[in-house]
């Protein structure tokens, strides 16, 4: 008997294992589409980053194509766009993206005098800097960085790069 108990358990982990990977890939997918509409740019002829800094953290994103310049320019217009957004505290593209307000972007929104954001271009398209001016900020920024690298499945450092 415990030998079938065994068995049936292990099935059952086995099919709600399977469960939770169909979930996680219907999120991704319908995150995907929406951060296309959101952004403006292909979600899968591009690459999304995010770091962890002492001071902050980085958001890029690039083209997967360095000869797609068409991309990379949608890239370029949507992280400008974002960074003066978010420095005004408007998270509304990550939000609609994720279809949820993301960890940390609460208290980003509360102390938004805190934290500064520059926009960088890069070869294959641009990243925003983000500063925090103490650790209250600092927090909620890595916060937001976190939910991003789980939710983009990018597999970048979940903790600050040395």
């Amino acid at each position: 008997m415990n030998l079938v108990a065994l068995l049936v358990n292990l099935m059952l982990a086995a099919y709600a294992q399977q469960g939770t990977d169909h979930h996680s890939a219907e999120h991704h997918h319908q995150m995907m589409e929406h951060g296309e509409k959101a952004m403006g740019f292909s979600q899968t002829a591009t690459t999304h980053h995010f770091q962890l800094t002492k001071t902050g953290g980085v958001v890029e994103a690039r083209v997967n194509d360095p000869t797609d310049t068409e991309m990379r320019d949608r890239i370029r217009h949507h992280l400008q766009s974002a960074s003066q957004a978010f420095a005004r505290g408007d998270f509304s593209a990550p939000m609609a993206t994720h279809d949820e307000v993301p960890d940390g972007l609460r208290e980003m929104q509360r102390l938004q005098k805190e934290l500064s954001y520059k926009y960088v271009e890069t070869d294959r398209g641009a990243k925003v800097v983000i500063r925090a001016a103490n650790a209250e900020a600092l927090k909620a920024v890595h916060d937001f960085l976190r939910y991003q690298i789980r939710e983009h499945n990018t597999g970048d450092p979940l903790e600050v790069s040395k």
